[in-house]
């Protein structure tokens, strides 16, 4: 994440301004020794020393100002990763349960298509030959739907209403009759609401 980037950039930046911080409070103190030590005895340098003590606290000052900026910066950052990061997980474990009730939607269809293929071949035992080779070929053909109910005159494959010629013949047609629709040729389930 690129806010966890700017944290440890951050980080960097804080080492590095506070050991400036550090180098200048050691050089200042050295400073501040040798001036009281009374080993500068040269009223120039005694001023030169002194003049290099206060612009050295200066220094000093504005370098912790400048740790204060980085650390708020950082702490602002590790927020911000502690927030994405809840975050993160929320949506992981949505993904973990998404995931989850997919897997056992999947498994259940797979239970279901196993058991209807086992139906199926108990009644496809049933039917003569060549209408389960016709059905099958009309299945393939009808994107998986080779015959279709016959509803008040319409059938429900193609959703076209009979002509009343087609309708007739149909209706005229023994029970036992292998029956098609003429606009999409599936075979026609008639039952008692075909309206024969």
């Amino acid at each position: 994440m690129a806010v966890q980037t700017e944290e440890s950039d951050c980080a960097r930046e804080q080492t590095k301004a506070e050991q400036d911080v550090d180098q200048v409070r050691q050089r200042a103190t050295r400073d501040q020794q040798r001036l009281d030590s009374g080993a500068v005895t040269s009223p120039k340098d005694l001023e030169n020393l002194q003049r290099e003590i206060v612009s050295l606290a200066k220094r000093q000052g504005d370098l912790e100002d400048i740790v204060l900026e980085v650390m708020e910066r950082r702490e602002s950052a590790q927020e911000r990763t502690a927030e994405l990061t809840e975050r993160v997980g929320a949506v992981q474990g949505k993904i973990d349960d998404a995931t989850a009730r997919r897997d056992a939607a999947t498994e259940t269809l797979d239970a279901d298509e196993a058991k209807a293929e086992k139906e199926r071949e108990v009644i496809a035992a049933t039917i003569p030959a060549d209408l389960l080779k016709l059905y099958d070929k009309l299945r393939q053909q009808q994107g998986g739907i080779g015959a279709a109910k016959l509803y008040q005159r319409t059938c429900q494959g193609c959703r076209q209403e009979l002509a009343i010629t087609d309708f007739n013949e149909v209706r005229a047609a023994a029970p036992d009759t292998v029956v098609r629709c003429e606009n999409c040729r599936r075979i026609l389930v008639r039952t008692s609401e075909s309206g024969l």
